[in-house]
């Protein structure tokens, strides 16, 4: 007797190649990403450590002036728009830049994952970087004595659409310019950002005619946008929101447009 295995007529032991579905291609890929930036020094610092020293060093020390609230209550949103800003964006566009520059985008993209699939995988491991990012900062926070108020949906829709316009950035800058230039480019507009942003310093203190321009960077917006949920209760401020939105469209419009995978 023949042994038959259903739709495959006698029992045949020949592989059978093939991709693997698209779904889990990806989550392989964001994986990988993801493991890949948790276990760089370098990444791990600009990501995290960083961000998380200067929320305890301007909440304990006063060295900064933000009116009749805590220190902390200012902080924590500012600290949390940073965070985005240095995965989404800075990160983001140096570990692309040289992927690009060394071939292993071209690679991957000819892969089964498709390039689709690629960005999609990235996507999902900078939300994932996020996600631990937010936990840590909020404990710290909370440690520290900060006491959210606000939508927690409302923040996370800001967080949503913040980090589609840093992607879109930061893809926009590794994609158009050299390795090199990307990481010089990336650091300093993260030092600028960090400065001007509203993120450690209100952006008051800036001379008023200047502040309209601020508040029009995604970092203005973001952190502003933080604030006002979480520390003064707003239900949606959509000011912020519409900023954040038009420079997600425009950044990924044009990444659609000029992005080199070689």
């Amino acid at each position: 007797m023949t042994a038959h295995t259903p739709g495959r007529g006698p029992l045949d032991f020949t592989p059978a190649p093939g991709a693997a579905p698209f779904p889990r291609m990806v989550l392989a890929q964001a994986g990988a990403e993801l493991r890949a930036t948790l276990r760089n020094g370098e990444q791990l610092l600009l990501t995290l450590i960083i961000p998380v020293l200067l929320l305890i060093g301007f909440s304990l020390a006063p060295l900064i002036d933000v009116g009749d609230g805590r220190r902390v209550d200012f902080l924590v949103p500012g600290v949390l728009a940073l965070a985005v800003m240095s995965t989404a964006f800075t990160g983001q566009a140096i570990a692309t830049g040289f992927e690009r520059r060394y071939g292993v985008l071209k690679r991957l993209g000819a892969t089964p994952l498709s390039r689709s699939g690629l960005m999609l995988a990235k996507t999902a491991a900078v939300a994932g970087v996020e996600l631990v990012q937010a936990v840590v900062i909020v404990a710290v926070g909370l440690a520290l004595g900060w006491r959210p108020h606000g939508s927690f949906l409302s923040a996370l829709l800001l967080v949503v659409v913040g980090t589609a316009a840093f992607s879109g950035l930061g893809l926009l800058m590794a994609g158009t310019l050299r390795a090199e230039a990307t990481l010089a480019a990336a650091n300093l507009v993260y030092l600028v950002l960090l400065g001007v942003g509203g993120v450690m310093f209100p952006l008051s203190v800036f001379p008023e005619g200047v502040r309209p321009v601020l508040e029009a960077l995604p970092i203005g917006a973001l952190a502003g946008g933080l604030r006002a949920v979480l520390a003064e209760g707003v239900a949606l401020p959509l000011g912020p929101l519409a900023v954040l939105a038009a420079w997600a469209v425009l950044s990924l419009a044009l990444v659609s447009r000029t992005f080199r995978w070689e």
